[in-house]
Protein backbone atom coordinates (compact mmCIF):
# COMPACT_ATOMS: atom_id res chain seq x y z
CA UNK A 1 0.00 0.00 0.00
CA UNK A 2 1.18 3.87 -0.64
CA UNK A 3 1.00 4.85 3.07
CA UNK A 4 3.22 2.05 4.13
CA UNK A 5 6.66 3.52 3.50
CA UNK A 6 5.49 6.74 5.27
CA UNK A 7 3.81 4.87 8.11
CA UNK A 8 7.45 2.70 8.41
CA UNK A 9 9.45 6.12 8.45
CA UNK A 10 7.09 7.47 11.32
CA UNK A 11 7.62 4.40 13.75
CA UNK A 12 10.92 4.51 12.91
CA UNK A 13 11.88 8.03 13.35
CA UNK A 14 14.72 9.10 15.99
CA UNK A 15 11.86 10.95 17.94
CA UNK A 16 8.91 8.87 17.88
CA UNK A 17 9.71 7.55 20.91
CA UNK A 18 9.94 10.75 22.32
CA UNK A 19 6.45 11.69 21.26
CA UNK A 20 4.90 8.51 22.05
CA UNK A 21 5.89 8.99 25.49
CA UNK A 22 4.71 12.27 25.73
CA UNK A 23 1.43 11.58 24.18
CA UNK A 24 0.18 8.65 26.22
CA UNK A 25 1.17 10.75 29.14
CA UNK A 26 -0.75 13.71 28.14
CA UNK A 27 -3.70 11.64 27.52
CA UNK A 28 -3.50 9.97 30.51
CA UNK A 29 -3.71 12.99 32.94
CA UNK A 30 -6.33 14.77 31.04
CA UNK A 31 -8.57 11.28 32.01
CA UNK A 32 -7.46 11.43 35.73
CA UNK A 33 -7.95 15.23 35.48
CA UNK A 34 -11.61 14.53 34.25
CA UNK A 35 -12.42 11.02 35.98
CA UNK A 36 -10.45 11.57 38.95
CA UNK A 37 -10.93 7.74 39.07
CA UNK A 38 -8.12 6.53 41.49
CA UNK A 39 -7.30 3.72 39.10
CA UNK A 40 -6.43 5.99 35.89
CA UNK A 41 -3.00 7.03 37.47
CA UNK A 42 -1.18 8.44 35.02
CA UNK A 43 2.12 6.72 34.99
CA UNK A 44 0.53 3.56 34.94
CA UNK A 45 -2.02 4.54 32.07
CA UNK A 46 0.47 5.47 29.81
CA UNK A 47 2.66 3.23 30.40
CA UNK A 48 -0.13 0.35 29.06
CA UNK A 49 -1.00 3.20 26.37
CA UNK A 50 3.59 3.06 25.34
CA UNK A 51 2.95 -0.54 25.59
CA UNK A 52 -0.18 -1.11 23.16
CA UNK A 53 1.52 1.13 20.56
CA UNK A 54 4.95 -0.80 20.79
CA UNK A 55 3.01 -3.98 20.18
CA UNK A 56 0.66 -3.15 17.40
CA UNK A 57 3.63 -0.86 15.61
CA UNK A 58 5.76 -3.97 16.18
CA UNK A 59 8.80 -2.42 17.41
CA UNK A 60 10.74 -3.71 20.02
CA UNK A 61 12.07 -1.93 22.99
CA UNK A 62 15.76 -1.26 22.67
CA UNK A 63 14.39 0.57 19.10
CA UNK A 64 11.67 2.61 22.10
CA UNK A 65 14.47 3.25 24.40
CA UNK A 66 16.76 4.48 22.03
CA UNK A 67 14.30 7.42 20.43
CA UNK A 68 13.31 8.45 23.59
CA UNK A 69 16.69 8.70 25.04
CA UNK A 70 16.57 12.25 24.49
CA UNK A 71 13.97 12.80 27.65
CA UNK A 72 16.57 11.25 30.15
CA UNK A 73 18.22 14.39 29.66
CA UNK A 74 15.34 16.19 31.78
CA UNK A 75 15.82 13.92 34.61
CA UNK A 76 18.24 15.47 36.55
CA UNK A 77 16.41 19.02 36.10
CA UNK A 78 13.27 17.60 36.82
CA UNK A 79 15.17 16.46 40.01
CA UNK A 80 16.40 19.54 41.19
CA UNK A 81 13.36 21.37 40.28
CA UNK A 82 11.93 19.49 43.30
CA UNK A 83 14.25 22.24 45.44
CA UNK A 84 11.50 24.57 44.86
CA UNK A 85 8.83 23.35 46.65
CA UNK A 86 11.36 22.89 49.39
CA UNK A 87 12.75 26.02 49.29
CA UNK A 88 8.85 27.84 49.78
CA UNK A 89 8.67 25.52 52.51
CA UNK A 90 11.88 25.47 54.24
CA UNK A 91 10.55 27.27 57.62
CA UNK A 92 7.69 24.71 57.80
CA UNK A 93 10.42 21.89 57.37
CA UNK A 94 12.90 23.15 59.92
CA UNK A 95 9.88 23.12 62.31
CA UNK A 96 9.07 19.92 61.80
CA UNK A 97 12.55 18.80 61.42
CA UNK A 98 13.00 16.25 64.65
CA UNK A 99 9.10 14.88 63.95
CA UNK A 100 10.72 13.85 60.05
CA UNK A 101 13.94 12.50 61.11
CA UNK A 102 12.45 10.17 63.11
CA UNK A 103 9.82 9.06 60.29
CA UNK A 104 12.56 8.97 58.11
CA UNK A 105 14.14 5.98 60.13
CA UNK A 106 11.05 4.21 61.29
CA UNK A 107 9.53 4.02 58.32
CA UNK A 108 12.55 4.02 56.20
CA UNK A 109 13.43 0.62 58.50
CA UNK A 110 9.52 -0.20 58.26
CA UNK A 111 9.24 0.06 54.10
CA UNK A 112 12.30 -1.84 52.96
CA UNK A 113 12.22 -4.97 56.08
CA UNK A 114 8.12 -5.45 55.52
CA UNK A 115 8.63 -6.16 51.63
CA UNK A 116 11.65 -8.52 52.04
CA UNK A 117 9.99 -10.00 55.47
CA UNK A 118 6.78 -10.77 53.08
CA UNK A 119 8.96 -11.79 50.29
CA UNK A 120 10.67 -14.58 52.28
CA UNK A 121 7.44 -15.62 53.99
CA UNK A 122 6.56 -16.52 50.33
CA UNK A 123 9.29 -18.58 49.17
CA UNK A 124 11.60 -15.76 47.12
CA UNK A 125 15.10 -16.51 46.52
CA UNK A 126 17.81 -14.44 48.29
CA UNK A 127 18.77 -12.98 44.87
CA UNK A 128 15.03 -11.84 44.54
CA UNK A 129 15.15 -10.26 48.46
CA UNK A 130 18.05 -8.43 47.45
CA UNK A 131 15.94 -6.97 44.45
CA UNK A 132 13.00 -5.76 46.01
CA UNK A 133 15.04 -4.20 49.08
CA UNK A 134 15.54 -1.03 48.07
CA UNK A 135 12.07 -1.03 46.06
CA UNK A 136 11.14 2.52 47.56
CA UNK A 137 13.85 4.52 45.94
CA UNK A 138 13.75 5.97 42.82
CA UNK A 139 15.13 3.80 40.26
CA UNK A 140 19.02 4.71 39.68
CA UNK A 141 19.51 4.08 43.37
CA UNK A 142 17.67 1.41 43.52
CA UNK A 143 19.21 -0.13 40.97
CA UNK A 144 22.82 0.80 41.81
CA UNK A 145 22.09 -1.00 45.14
CA UNK A 146 20.82 -3.86 43.96
CA UNK A 147 23.82 -4.63 42.33
CA UNK A 148 25.93 -3.78 45.24
CA UNK A 149 24.29 -6.01 47.44
CA UNK A 150 23.59 -9.04 45.05
CA UNK A 151 20.31 -7.98 43.32
CA UNK A 152 19.30 -7.96 39.99
CA UNK A 153 19.25 -4.26 38.86
CA UNK A 154 16.57 -4.89 36.29
CA UNK A 155 14.40 -6.75 38.53
CA UNK A 156 14.83 -3.51 40.56
CA UNK A 157 13.44 -1.45 38.50
CA UNK A 158 10.67 -3.55 38.07
CA UNK A 159 9.92 -3.19 41.73
CA UNK A 160 10.40 -0.02 42.35
CA UNK A 161 7.87 0.99 39.28
CA UNK A 162 5.21 -1.26 41.09
CA UNK A 163 5.74 0.27 44.52
CA UNK A 164 5.27 3.53 43.10
CA UNK A 165 2.37 3.11 40.73
CA UNK A 166 0.54 1.16 43.79
CA UNK A 167 1.90 3.62 46.57
CA UNK A 168 0.32 6.30 44.61
CA UNK A 169 -3.10 4.99 43.47
CA UNK A 170 -3.64 3.41 46.82
CA UNK A 171 -1.52 5.27 49.18
CA UNK A 172 -3.69 8.95 49.61
CA UNK A 173 -7.42 7.27 50.56
CA UNK A 174 -5.47 4.77 52.78
CA UNK A 175 -3.80 7.32 54.60
CA UNK A 176 -7.36 9.25 54.74
CA UNK A 177 -9.14 6.41 56.19
CA UNK A 178 -6.86 6.16 59.21
CA UNK A 179 -7.68 9.44 59.39
CA UNK A 180 -4.14 10.93 58.26
CA UNK A 181 -5.06 14.65 57.08
CA UNK A 182 -1.78 16.49 57.91
CA UNK A 183 -0.26 17.24 54.59
CA UNK A 184 3.21 17.14 56.47
CA UNK A 185 2.30 13.69 57.09
CA UNK A 186 0.98 12.85 54.22
CA UNK A 187 4.00 14.10 51.77
CA UNK A 188 6.25 12.15 53.75
CA UNK A 189 4.51 8.67 54.00
CA UNK A 190 3.99 8.96 49.78
CA UNK A 191 8.03 10.15 49.57
CA UNK A 192 9.36 7.65 51.52
CA UNK A 193 7.39 4.85 49.95
CA UNK A 194 6.13 5.40 46.61
CA UNK A 195 9.25 7.39 45.61
CA UNK A 196 9.07 9.64 42.74
CA UNK A 197 5.64 9.04 41.51
CA UNK A 198 3.92 9.15 45.12
CA UNK A 199 5.32 12.57 44.94
CA UNK A 200 3.83 13.48 41.79
CA UNK A 201 0.69 12.40 43.61
CA UNK A 202 1.53 14.22 46.64
CA UNK A 203 1.86 17.51 44.60
CA UNK A 204 -1.57 17.21 43.55
CA UNK A 205 -2.54 17.49 47.13
CA UNK A 206 -0.91 20.58 48.26
CA UNK A 207 2.18 21.94 47.92
CA UNK A 208 3.43 21.73 51.55
CA UNK A 209 2.54 17.66 50.84
CA UNK A 210 4.58 17.89 47.65
CA UNK A 211 7.45 19.45 49.68
CA UNK A 212 7.63 16.93 52.43
CA UNK A 213 7.27 14.22 49.87
CA UNK A 214 9.76 15.59 47.69
CA UNK A 215 12.04 15.72 51.39
CA UNK A 216 11.13 12.16 52.00
CA UNK A 217 11.82 10.38 48.43
CA UNK A 218 15.30 12.47 48.85
CA UNK A 219 16.38 11.41 52.49
CA UNK A 220 15.38 7.72 52.03
CA UNK A 221 16.81 7.85 48.69
CA UNK A 222 20.46 8.85 50.68
CA UNK A 223 19.65 6.61 53.55
CA UNK A 224 19.06 3.24 51.56
CA UNK A 225 22.18 4.08 49.52
CA UNK A 226 24.70 4.56 52.94
CA UNK A 227 22.55 2.02 54.64
CA UNK A 228 21.30 -1.07 53.25
CA UNK A 229 24.67 -2.09 51.69
CA UNK A 230 26.25 -1.91 54.93
CA UNK A 231 23.07 -3.42 56.95
CA UNK A 232 23.54 -6.17 54.16
CA UNK A 233 27.10 -6.97 54.45
CA UNK A 234 26.84 -7.02 58.02
CA UNK A 235 23.99 -9.46 58.36
CA UNK A 236 25.81 -11.83 55.30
Amino acid sequence: MAWQPAWQALIHHPLFGVGLTLGAYQLALVGYERTRWVFLQPVLVSMLMVIAVLLACGLDYAEYRKSAEVLTVFLGPATVALAVPLYLNLRRIRQLFWPTLVTLLIGGVVATLLGVALAYGFGAEPQMLMSMAPKSVTSPIAMLVADQIGGIAALAAVFVLITGVIGAILGPELLRRLGVQHHAALGMALGLTAHAVGTARALQISEECGAFAALGMSLMGVATAVLLPLAVALVV
